[in-house]
């Protein structure tokens, strides 16, 4: 048995794998609001699917990179008090279970590497579009961290676009110039609000999409044009087999063959070769590959 958490900025979600990846149980709970209380609900949740002392493997993910010196957590944007928090380490003090901790697109593209919709392929990539943006890459079904940690996590390079700033000291730590300031659902809706002065969701924006309002039917037309210019960074460094994407902005997106076929000319390759896929598993990918994550390393 495995015990899979993914810890979010709004919520931790649960799920006890056995060891052919059949759920025994999948529940969540709201993330407290500071780091202390979230230990002790990561503590009283392992403790409740090890009820009987077993010592079940535990992963955890979560936004954010680790620093493989340190162990503190880094660049986790959207839940900033985790940032130089050394989780394993806290979490050791009251738990004797195995513990590791990974970024939260890693476990999600673990998770359909190994029997999800991308089990099939060998170098995949893993996108995540919500609040906010990340990714993983898995290669022969391993996660690739990089020397730094930060294996993947293409959200926090600069767009690929037309006129980015010059990159003085303040603008460097500006996410309106990373490809997170474009793509999130947070900037989704930011940028729609400074263009039309009209505060909609990301879900409300795509639904004008759909219905071809002209202003939300615009601001999509231009959200494609960026999410290929931005995809085409992986393509032509990594060349994975299968992109998948997920995420709650993803759901939304209804064009992916549409983006492919953008994204095929912005590099002159049209019989381009690397799929885009949706996730088998959807949101519960994250957890389930955390608790991959942990037979992987201690088994």
């Amino acid at each position: 048995m495995q015990i899979g958490i993914d810890l979010g900025a709004t919520k931790i979600e649960y799920v006890l794998l056995d060891n052919n990846n059949k759920e025994i149980k999948r529940d969540r709970i709201p993330t407290p609001s500071d780091y202390q209380k979230t230990l002790l609900s990561l503590e009283d949740i392992i403790k409740k699917l090890d009820n009987k002392n077993e010592n079940f493997n535990v992963g955890i993910c979560h936004p954010g990179a680790v620093d493989k010196t340190s162990g503190l957590i880094k660049n986790a944007h959207n839940s900033l008090w985790l940032n130089s928090k050394n989780l394993i380490k806290d979490l050791k003090k009251n738990i004797k279970n195995n513990i590791l901790t990974d970024n939260d697109a890693n476990c999600f593209c673990l998770s359909e590497s190994f029997d999800g919709s991308a089990s099939n392929y060998e170098t995949v990539f893993g996108i995540i579009l919500g609040s906010g943006c990340g990714g993983g890459l898995v290669i022969n079904k391993k996660i690739i961290q990089g020397a730094n940690g930060l294996g993947g996590e293409w959200s926090l390079n600069h767009t690929p676009l037309f006129n980015v700033p010059n990159l003085e000291p303040g603008q460097i730590d500006n996410f309106n110039n990373r490809i997170e300031g474009y793509l999130s659902g947070k900037s989704i809706e930011k940028r729609y609000y400074e263009k039309f002065n009209k505060n909609l969701s990301a879900k409300e924006i795509f639904s004008g999409y759909r219905k071809k309002n002209n202003n939300e039917f615009e601001f999509i037309i231009n959200y494609k044009d960026i999410l290929s210019r931005c995809l085409i960074t992986i393509i032509t460094t990594l060349d994975p087999d299968a992109i998948v994407f997920g995420g709650g902005i993803s759901n939304e997106i209804d064009f992916l063959d549409e983006i492919k076929t953008m994204s095929s000319k912005l590099i002159n390759e049209p019989n381009l070769k690397t799929v885009f896929l949706k996730p088998k598993f959807g949101d519960a990918s994250g957890v389930r590959g955390a608790a991959i994550l942990s037979r992987q390393n201690f088994i």
